[in-house]
């Protein structure tokens, strides 16, 4: 027998989501990661639906290589599709440029200081890193640069150029234009487009070399149903606005508790550190999850709210105080709907609500508010059939999370009950956190959802739930329905002790 190969050096993966939780005695749902520079959720597109026509048709091959996707690609960056070359995330391609162009030679980066997978790709082309990109045979230029987050000069060289762009989005400018020049150009749907899971990634060049790539890539070597969500994000590409301005504003506030931040083009920012391993370690027991580097922490920009969470952390940290574990969050996936929920019981009436219903986003933003709880839900569901699946799943998904939330509802009230005027219209409602799923509701007129939006949330938060309200205007009944729903839960939800308040001793 032949003797085995050598093993390479590999690229390193952190731990996962679960034995990290597990290690600091929370719950997955508890851990949020900054260490991964992704968007907090994917994009609307990315739901069971889009991959429907994929799914049936996941038996076969696509004859055509992603033709459709590769079009929207050229069209997106206004090159031809034969200047288009997919792989399985941009990783793949860094991969194929290094075996391609520097097979047994040199490879450097720009700056020294750059993404690992440069160096492991190098290794598995036998290939030596050296520091003088002038005389290399590939040179890789990170731009924006990971994990500094500037934005580098362009060098001439007399190798192979490979500009990486993963986070061009985010710099909001692009070295396209040296495709023409020779360059090869690496982009990536891992970032702004939300779909590292997907593993998508295209390199732009002249037809030249991209017969080169293709003639070294394993075919379709993306999957059927990954071509297929990477199409409909590019159908709507992502509008980073509201993500840069959470990245100034967030590294603005790492300055106010003492940190200091690089200036970033990117989706992270990069705070030189001491000992950043001790950073690291001592946020995790907040469930927040940084990336040390050396002498360097790297941190993802989430949003406000979770970023807003890390700046918690930061300061309960340096003064000794303990995690606050009343933040559950909440993930409820179907076929028909996507929602993300963040909640803390007793908050400060901070609530966001978006589903693409506006109705009964609003009916729920009234009750949450009117409880004083803090929530914030974002979903995405199938509104061209109609609203009835994202009104039950939002319901049903933020019943799950207030039943997590209360656990053995110990030390709570338990009964409430409050009315509420709308105008013409009042609503009654009594609300016991009973651990029982029942429901007694007359809600009249009723606008469409409201009564199987309640019934909904009594059945998922396990509680029982008594409403009469009746007016002229359904929009009024509703929504006086739903404020009486939450002040009623508000008296429930207020702490009185910490017994649990029922003779059997539980609920």
């Amino acid at each position: 027998m032949s003797p085995l190969p050598e093993e390479l050096r590999s690229y390193q993966w952190p731990p996962s989501t679960e034995d990290i939780a597990k290690e600091q005695g929370l719950s997955a749902s508890q851990i949020l990661r900054f260490d991964g520079n992704t968007p907090p959720a994917p994009p609307a597109s990315a739901r069971p639906g889009t991959i429907a026509k994929a799914l049936a048709d996941v038996n076969d091959y696509d004859r055509g290589r992603y033709f459709a996707l590769r079009s929207a690609i050229a069209a997106y960056h206004d090159v031809s599709i034969d200047q288009v070359v997919l792989g399985a995330g941009s990783d793949e391609l860094i991969v194929v440029c290094a075996r391609a162009f520097a097979p047994n030679g040199t490879v450097a980066t720009v700056p020294t200081n750059s993404y690992s997978m440069y160096s492991f790709a190098a290794g598995m082309a036998n290939a030596t890193m050296i520091d003088k990109p002038k005389k290399a045979d590939l040179v890789f230029v990170c731009r924006p640069n990971n994990p500094t987050g500037e934005l580098p000069d362009v060098p001439s060289v007399n190798g192979q150029l490979v500009i990486d762009e993963a986070y061009a989005e985010y710099a909001q400018e692009n070295m396209v234009h040296l495709i023409n020049e020779g360059a090869i150009v690496l982009r990536t749907f891992s970032k702004a487009f939300g779909l590292a899971g997907a593993r998508v990634g295209y390199a732009l060049c002249d037809p030249e070399r991209a017969k080169i790539l293709s003639s070294r890539l394993a075919p379709l070597s993306v999957s059927s149903l990954s071509a297929v969500l990477a199409l409909a994000a590019l159908s709507s590409p992502p509008d980073v606005t509201e993500q840069i301005a959470e990245r100034e504003r967030f590294a603005k506030e790492l300055t106010n508790v003492g940190l200091e931040p690089l200036k970033s083009y990117t989706n992270f920012l990069y705070v030189p550190y001491d000992e950043p391993e001790k950073f690291v370690a001592s946020l995790l027991p907040f469930g927040v999850v940084v990336r040390a580097f050396k002498g360097a922490i790297r941190i993802s920009v989430r949003d406000r709210d979770d970023d807003d969470v890390l700046l918690d952390a930061i300061k309960k940290m340096r003064v000794g105080e303990l995690p606050d574990p009343s933040l559950y969050r909440l993930q409820r996936a179907t076929a028909e709907t996507r929602i993300n929920i963040r909640l803390r019981l007793r908050g400060e009436g901070r609530v966001f609500v978006d589903t693409g219903n506006g109705l009964y986003d609003h009916m729920l933003q009234q009750l949450a508010f009117h409880s004083g709880m803090d929530l914030r839900l974002e979903g995405v569901g199938d509104l061209e059939t109609g609203d009835h699946h994202t009104v039950e799943d939002m319901m049903r998904a933020f019943g799950d999370a207030l039943s997590a939330a209360l656990g053995d509802r110990r030390g709570i009230v338990r009964y409430g009950e409050a009315r509420v005027p709308m105008d013409e219209a009042l609503a009654h409602a009594v609300i016991d956190l009973s651990g029982r799923p029942v429901s007694q509701l007359v809600i009249s007129p009723d606008p469409g959802m409201a009564k199987h939006a309640l019934e909904s949330l009594a059945q998922s938060a396990r509680l029982t739930l008594h409403v009469e309200a009746k007016g002229d205007n359904d929009h009024h009944v509703a929504e006086a329905a739903f404020k009486a729903v939450g002040r009623a839960l508000e008296i429930a939800l207020r702490v009185d002790g910490n017994q649990v308040r029922s003779t059997k001793g539980l609920l």
